[in-house]
């Protein structure tokens, strides 16, 4: 199988690449602009074949592509490649408006192609072990009562549209584990930083909804003490809060025990990125994504595009 990869920045070196090039059957061809780097990784990961083109990738053969590129190229390479019949993934955000992303969504559907979208979060195995419901379809015998998904910045305050778009969206993403919540039904708060000169920086937003008899609530704070992220769930008499993606706390029975990783999880395994290769491998393979999952991936950024337009029309 032969992989085209469109831009090579320190998310596709640092998680991407190391995963990738660890897989069988798997080839992979480097795209991006600057032919420094493009020299500097294609010698690093030992990969004989290479281009500053993406339209290239086309010669060279490819049977799919993984976008890595910064947001605002998104619509463009993916409609691309999708509009030539070509499997294409896409790291959050799939594009910088909701309105991209469906007719991205449409062209997918019209030419019978897979569009997967990089949220690594639903791949993070000790939640998979641990959290029912939330990294998997919902259990009856253990009904999730409430989620918090926090993921806070230090001193890291944005334009808006960036920091929901390329950020708050995975906070957002991780509890929206059903993809059907109309935006009507959120209660958002938002602040933004006083001391900023032009004082259109947003430093926090927290989204909450109530659906099926579960809290939902997605948070991020900009002005954090301390880059983080908290995760806390609760079921009947059984509570989980996590500080990191290999350890974390477990009470019931009103009891406490620590849940943690096997040793020597690999740290790309223990935050979800081999398992979200497996499964993109797997769509390239079969040519098909489930329905839920690409239902989830364009509500998410509808409630990301909703997000933004209420925080925005509630600060005029």
């Amino acid at each position: 199988m032969k992989i085209g990869v469109i831009g090579l920045g320190d998310i596709a070196e640092k998680a991407h690449l190391p995963v990738l090039t660890q897989l069988a059957g798997v080839e992979l061809v480097f795209c991006t602009r600057n032919p420094e780097r493009l020299k500097y990784l294609a010698e690093k990961f030992r990969i004989s074949e290479y281009y500053t083109d993406y339209k290239d990738l086309v010669k060279a053969g490819v049977d799919a592509v993984m976008i890595h590129s910064a947001t605002s190229s998104h619509f463009e390479i993916a409609r691309f490649f999708l509009d030539i019949g070509m499997p294409v993934f896409v790291d959050k955000p799939l594009a910088s408006t909701y309105q991209e992303c469906e007719q991205l969504h449409d062209l997918a559907e019209q030419k019978q192609q897979p569009l997967f979208v990089g949220f690594n979060r639903r791949y993070i195995p000790l939640y998979q072990a641990h959290l029912p419901s939330v990294t998997a379809p919902a259990s009856p015998d253990v009904p999730l009562l409430s989620l918090r998904w926090e993921k806070n910045r230090y001193d890291l305050t944005s334009e808006t549209r960036t920091f929901i778009f390329d950020d708050f969206i995975h906070p957002l993403d991780s509890t929206n584990i059903h993809g059907s919540i109309s935006a009507d039904d959120l209660f958002i708060t938002s602040q933004f930083d006083s001391t900023a000169k032009d004082e259109t920086k947003l430093a926090r937003l927290d989204v909450q909804w109530q659906q099926g008899g579960t809290l939902f609530h997605a948070s991020m704070n900009r002005l954090n003490g301390i880059t983080n992220e908290v995760i806390s769930a609760t079921y009947r008499n059984l509570t989980y809060r996590f500080n990191s993606f290999v350890e974390g706390n477990k009470w019931q029975g009103n009891r406490h025990e620590i849940v943690k990783l096997a040793d020597w999880t690999p740290m790309l395994a223990s935050k979800g990125f081999y398992g979200m290769a497996e499964h993109w491998l797997d769509v390239i393979k079969t040519g098909k994504q489930a329905h839920d999952v690409t239902q989830r991936n364009l509500h998410s950024h509808y409630l990301a595009e909703s997000v933004y337009q209420k925080v925005v029309a509630s600060n005029v």
